[in-house]
């Protein structure tokens, strides 16, 4: 399994967008329905550092998910968007989980 952790935090006025186009990609995920593949966006508290946790089973579910169109055309909008805070990737390793 693995898991990825991305950060960062958008200008106030791409909240609404960044939520737009993550909605379109996640449900394209939904639709390609991969048990293989675990996503997550949360919104800290000042309404525009967002947070996606992915769980993997494998590379090559990795690699799915990150060739998705929709994916690939939000990274381009958010990237463009001006961003306050660069996005930092953590991979996770688990340690416990219920």
């Amino acid at each position: 399994m693995k898991s990825v952790k991305v950060t960062y935090t958008v200008k106030a006025s791409f909240v609404a967008k960044n939520k737009e186009n993550i909605g379109v990609f996640i449900n394209d995920l939904k639709r390609m329905n991969n048990n293989g593949i675990r996503y997550s966006i949360y919104l800290g508290e000042d309404g525009k550092t967002f947070t996606h946790l992915s769980l993997y089973t494998d590379e090559v579910a990795q690699q799915t998910f990150l060739e998705m169109d929709s994916f690939r055309d939000f990274q381009e909008q958010r990237d463009a968007s001006g961003l306050e805070v660069e996005p930092t990737i953590e991979v996770l390793n688990l340690v416990a989980a219920y």
